[in-house]
C-alpha cells in the first residue's frame, strides 16, 4: 500500500505524511471574511479542502477539521459604514448565506467554526506575548506591530529573503513602524469602529493575529496541516507562522496546503471585467455536484478555468458514472480491489484527483459490461465506484434521481405516464404515437434510454 505524499508548500516538495499524534490529524483552513457572498473562488478552495478531509477519513485517520470565520476586518467595518448597518448585522447575514452556499455545495460542516470576535482575549495574550519575548512593540501612532527583522525564518514560506520582501513593500508615508515589512497585530481604535479594551488602549485585531489565535485555542500549538488559497500564502500565512512561533516558541505546522487560482475564461475573477460569480448565482444554472467534480477535475495545486464547456464535460462526466450505477443494486465492499488500490495510489500521491477519477470511469466501464454477463460482479463493482466516488465527495445522490434531476423543473409523474402511453404504443407497433411522445418529451428536456432492463429518463 503506498503511503500518502503531500506537497508542502513550507519545504516545496512531497513529503511522506506523518502526523503528529498516530492516527489523528489537527486540521486547520482558512475560512471566509464575512462582508458578501461567496463566490466561486472560494467554492474552490474550499471543495478542495472538503476532499482532503473526506479522503482523510476515509482513510481511517481521525481527523479534527476547523475552519475559521473572520468577523472584524477593515473590508468589514467598510461594507457596514457603506450600508449604514451594524457590524454584527452585516456578519451574521453574510454567516448564514455562506453556510446556505456550503450546505448547497454538499461540504461537510467543520468540527470547529471559530469567530474572531470571541478570541479577542486569546488574541490580546498571544500579543502579550510576543512583546515579552522581544518580537512586538507599540509604535508611535499606538498600534502594536510585529518586528518581522526579528523572526530568523520569516519569507521561507514565500521562498523569498527579508531584502527581496522589502524591495516589494509599499512604503507608507510618515510610517510609525520600525521596517516596512512590520505589521499591525492591533490597531488603535478610530472613529466609527468597534473596538475592545486591551493592556495598548481601546482598538481592535489585525487580521493575521486572528488565525494564529484561533488555530492555538482549537487545535494546539503544534498542527499537522494548515490549508488555504494561493492568495494567502504571502503575507498571511507568512504572518500567521512569525506569531505562532514567536509566541509559543515551537513548531506551529508540519505541512502548508495551498489551493490554485480560479479564472474566468481564462481571465482572473472581478467585478470590474463583470466575469464576477458568486456561489449562488453559478448554482443557478449548474447543479452543485457537476461544479465540485470540475472542481476536482484539475490538481488542487494548478490554476483552474472555469468556462461553460468545461461545465457540459464535467455533467456529462457525472452522468456516465451515475448511469453505471443507475438499476444495479450495491454488493458488499471489496477493500482489497485492485481499483481501490490504484485510487488510493492516486489520491496518496498529493490528492492526485484526475488519476483518481480515471480510475472511477474504469470502473464504470467494466460496470456497464457486467450488467449484462456478471450481476453479481457489477453489484461489487458499483459498491467500490460508489464508495470511491464518496471518499472524494462525488456520486453521494441516487442515481436515478440524479439523471433525473436538472437546472429545468420536470413533473417526474407526467413523464412516467407519457412513457407508459409510449410503451403502449410500442406495444401495438403504433411508431408513429411513440415517436410523438419521445419528441414531447425531448421538448421537456427529457432523454429516454430503452434497454433489455425497460426504459429509464434523465433530465438534459
Amino acid at each position: 500500500m503506498s503511503q500518502l505524499a503531500i506537497y508542502n508548500s513550507l519545504s516545496h516538495k512531497k513529503e511522506i505524511f506523518t502526523p503528529i499524534e498516530p492516527g489523528k490529524i489537527k486540521f486547520y483552513v482558512c475560512g471566509m471574511t464575512v462582508y458578501d457572498l461567496c463566490h466561486i473562488g472560494h467554492a474552490r478552495a474550499m471543495i478542495v479542502f472538503d476532499m482532503v478531509m473526506r479522503y482523510l477519513r476515509f482513510s481511517d485517520y481521525e481527523v479534527t477539521y476547523v475552519r475559521n470565520i473572520t468577523d472584524i476586518d477593515d473590508k468589514i467595518i467598510k461594507r457596514a459604514n457603506e450600508n449604514g448597518e451594524d457590524i454584527k448585522s452585516l456578519t451574521d447575514r453574510f454567516i448564514s448565506a455562506m453556510h446556505e452556499d456550503f450546505l448547497a455545495l454538499g461540504l461537510n460542516s467543520p468540527d470547529q467554526e471559530p469567530r474572531a470576535t470571541d478570541y479577542i482575549p486569546h488574541i490580546i495574550r498571544m500579543i502579550e506575548a510576543l512583546i515579552s519575548n522581544g518580537l512586538a512593540y507599540v509604535a508611535g501612532n499606538g498600534d502594536v506591530c510585529y518586528e518581522v527583522r526579528k523572526f530568523k525564518n520569516y519569507g521561507e514560506l514565500a521562498n523569498r529573503d527579508l531584502d527581496q520582501l522589502r524591495s516589494g513593500a509599499r512604503i507608507e508615508v510618515e510610517t510609525t513602524k520600525r521596517d516596512p515589512l512590520d505589521f499591525v497585530l492591533w490597531k488603535l481604535v478610530k472613529p466609527e469602529e468597534p473596538s475592545w479594551q486591551s493592556p495598548w488602549g481601546e482598538g481592535r485585531p489585525g487580521w493575521h493575529i486572528e488565525c494564529s489565535a484561533m488555530s492555538a485555542d482549537s487545535l494546539g500549538n503544534h498542527i499537522d496541516i494548515h490549508g488555504g488559497g494561493m492568495d494567502l500564502k504571502f503575507p498571511h500565512h507568512e504572518n500567521e507562522i512569525a506569531q505562532s512561533e514567536g509566541s509559543s516558541g515551537c513548531k506551529f505546522v508540519n505541512t502548508w496546503m495551498h489551493a490554485g487560482f480560479l479564472q474566468i475564461n481564462k481571465e482572473k475573477m472581478s467585478k470590474s471585467l463583470g466575469n464576477f460569480l458568486t456561489i449562488r448565482d453559478t448554482l443557478k444554472e449548474c447543479q452543485p455536484e457537476v461544479l465540485r467534480f470540475f472542481m476536482l477535475s484539475t490538481h488542487y495545486r494548478k490554476p483552474i478555468n472555469y468556462n461553460d464547456d468545461a461545465l457540459d464535460q464535467a455533467k456529462s462526466s457525472l452522468e456516465t458514472l451515475y448511469t453505471a450505477l443507475r438499476d444495479v443494486e450495491l454488493g458488499g465492499f471489496d477493500q482489497a480491489n485492485d481499483s481501490v488500490l490504484r485510487f488510493k495510489a492516486a489520491m496518496n500521491d498529493d490528492f492526485n484527483t484526475p488519476e483518481a477519477m480515471a480510475v472511477l470511469f474504469e470502473l464504470a466501464k467494466e460496470i456497464n459490461t457486467c450488467k449484462t454477463s456478471d450481476l453479481s460482479k457489477a453489484k461489487v463493482l458499483a459498491s467500490v465506484l460508489k464508495n470511491l466516488g464518496n471518499a472524494v465527495g462525488v456520486l453521494v445522490d441516487d442515481a436515478q434521481e440524479f439523471l433525473q434531476q436538472g437546472l429545468v423543473n420536470v413533473d417526474a409523474d407526467k413523464v412516467e405516464a407519457l412513457i407508459a402511453q409510449r410503451n403502449q404504443a410500442r406495444a401495438r407497433k403504433d411508431w408513429v404515437v411513440s415517436d410523438k411522445v419521445r419528441n414531447e418529451l425531448l421538448g421537456m428536456g427529457v432523454i429516454l434510454e430503452d434497454s433489455a432492463h425497460g426504459t429509464t429518463w434523465r433530465v438534459e
